[in-house]
């Protein structure tokens, strides 16, 4: 696996590197935005860990650019800044996951094979899946040419089965995503959620889009009857 690693600060930097090099990983290491998005476009990558604080241009805003250029390497956000917003941020700008620091080094391998698996996929500024279009930095969600009104909460669990369409989330990972780090949140919460979303983007339509998997999760999926 080929890995641009864009982080500045150098202990952790020195730790993922070597971690990774010790593997078979070939590890590309910047430390700013301007040299990320150099790289970036000039290198070919399984994938990119993009730290969210740089000196110069801040994470976010390189994921941006860099999606804006056509550059589709999964994206990786490492960031210390696990509020809701952030993670929209994170989101909205393009990148595909993000692992909060500190993090486990195992848990970091797990999410770059999930990354490299998936590949180069375009990730565009409007979401499209199930029948649904999603404008994410406009917070506005159509069914059709029907607009429709979701809360906060709804919009953010939505968008994460939308960026995943037909893949099955459980409830832990769309807690994870929706709610982040809050150990008075539990899972039950999802269910409940998942209810108030199938009132809105399904029931009113005659669909069934959002669909349960037994013992597992939910998945986004187009109707298959």
């Amino acid at each position: 696996m080929r890995v641009l690693l864009v982080e500045d600060e150098e202990k952790l930097a020195a730790l993922v590197a070597r971690g990774l090099t010790e593997r078979g990983g070939v590890v590309d290491s910047v430390t700013t935005g301007t040299q990320a998005l150099a790289s970036a476009r000039e290198g070919e990558y399984d994938v990119m860990l993009l730290d969210v604080m740089l000196p110069d241009i801040d994470g976010f805003e390189v994921c941006r650019r860099l999606r804006a250029a056509r550059v589709w390497t999964p994206i990786l956000m490492l960031t210390a800044r696990t509020a809701v917003v952030d993670r929209i941020a994170g989101l909205d700008s393009g990148a595909d996951d993000y692992l909060a620091k500190p993090f486990a080094f195992q848990e970091l391998l797990a999410r770059m094979r999930a990354l490299a698996r998936r590949g180069p996929v375009p990730r565009p500024a409007v979401l499209e899946a199930a029948g649904l279009r999603m404008d994410p930095a406009a917070r506005r969600v159509w069914r059709g040419p029907t607009e429709l009104s979701l809360s906060t909460r709804e919009l953010i669990l939505l968008e994460a089965l939308m960026r995943r369409p037909d893949q099955v989330l459980t409830r832990e990972k769309l807690l994870a995503l929706a709610w982040g780090d809050h150990p008075d949140v539990t899972s039950n919460v999802v269910d409940v959620y998942v209810r108030y979303l199938r009132a809105k983007i399904d029931r009113p339509f005659g669909m069934s889009t959002l669909q349960t998997v037994r013992g597992v999760g939910y998945r986004l999926t187009a109707e298959t009857s």
